[in-house]
């Protein structure tokens, strides 16, 4: 099993680490302990996290704060891919943010919360529905980013919550190296569209890897921890890791003990007879 996949130029560990849940409930307002917060985040970097997920919406600035105070200047080999097209309101509610203004501001807020000069990989979050994707027209919020790359202020784009339309319409505007939907052991709608992101050299990024805010639950993961002597949450980080090699995971935690059994999931191999299980969960 590959232990690395190409994001952009950079080769990254295919764990990494999430950043929404450093902030308040909910992705909303600052963390009860910042301090654990920074303590985090430089634990993964130490444990050989080189891929962490963020957006400028997660508090908001929260999270890209709290990654500039614990790891500025930031390690060469560090890919930090953050996301734009959505806002907070005084509530926490996610909003559409899509318009040339909206996606101007948000990357240069990324930019300077991050403390760079260039993001390194920008998504575009689509937003016709905010649970699952739904079919629309990106051209114009995706063309305005592809306009921030050619200025030098974003070096990779990628998408995130789209169908495979949508991949297919943005890629004849500009290059992706990221799609980053909702997938998981329970939740498998793009496993076409995963196929042909790996034949294509482009890595997919599975967001709620462990259920999100309802933890996956099932009988057959129950049964699988017990065969390989894992934790459920180890497994299902596993069977991603072998469902295909151009899967990165981005588990989130404000636990350094909870990212440790995270990390582990990419020592465990799930043999035959479970992954056949899981396969059919």
């Amino acid at each position: 099993m590959h232990s690395t996949f190409k994001l952009g130029n950079k080769a990254v560990s295919r764990i990494g680490y999430g950043a929404m849940q450093l902030a308040g409930s909910h992705a909303f307002g600052p963390p009860k302990d910042p301090s654990n917060a920074i303590k985090v985040l430089k634990s993964a970097i130490e444990k050989g996290v080189n891929h962490i997920d963020t957006s400028d919406f997660y508090g908001p600035h929260v999270t890209n704060q709290l990654i500039k105070e614990a790891l500025h200047p930031y390690r060469d080999d560090l890919c930090i891919v953050t996301k734009v097209g959505v806002r907070r309101d005084d509530k926490g509610a996610w909003l559409p943010a899509s318009s040339k203004e909206d996606l101007i501001n948000a990357v240069h807020d990324n930019l300077r919360n991050l403390g760079l000069e260039q993001l390194e990989v920008v998504n575009l979050r689509a937003m016709f529905s905010v649970s699952a994707p739904v079919e629309g027209d990106l051209e114009e919020p995706f063309t305005v980013l592809a306009e921030l790359q050619q200025q030098g202020l974003i070096k990779h784009l990628g998408l995130s919550n789209v169908t495979r339309k949508q991949v297919d319409e943005m890629r004849r505007i500009a290059p992706i190296v990221c799609v980053q939907n909702h997938y998981n052991l329970t939740h498998r709608q793009d496993d076409s569209l995963i196929d042909f992101l790996a034949d294509n050299g482009i890595a997919f990024v599975p967001f709620f890897p462990l259920g999100g805010f309802s933890p996956l639950q099932s009988t057959k993961l129950d049964a699988a921890t017990k065969a390989v002597g894992a934790t459920a949450m180890q497994v299902a980080l596993a069977w991603l890791l072998q469902r295909s090699a151009n899967i990165l995971l981005i588990p989130g935690t404000s636990s350094i003990t909870h990212l440790e059994q995270n990390l582990a999931s990419a020592k465990l191999t799930l043999p035959p007879q479970v992954l056949e299980a899981l396969n059919h969960l």
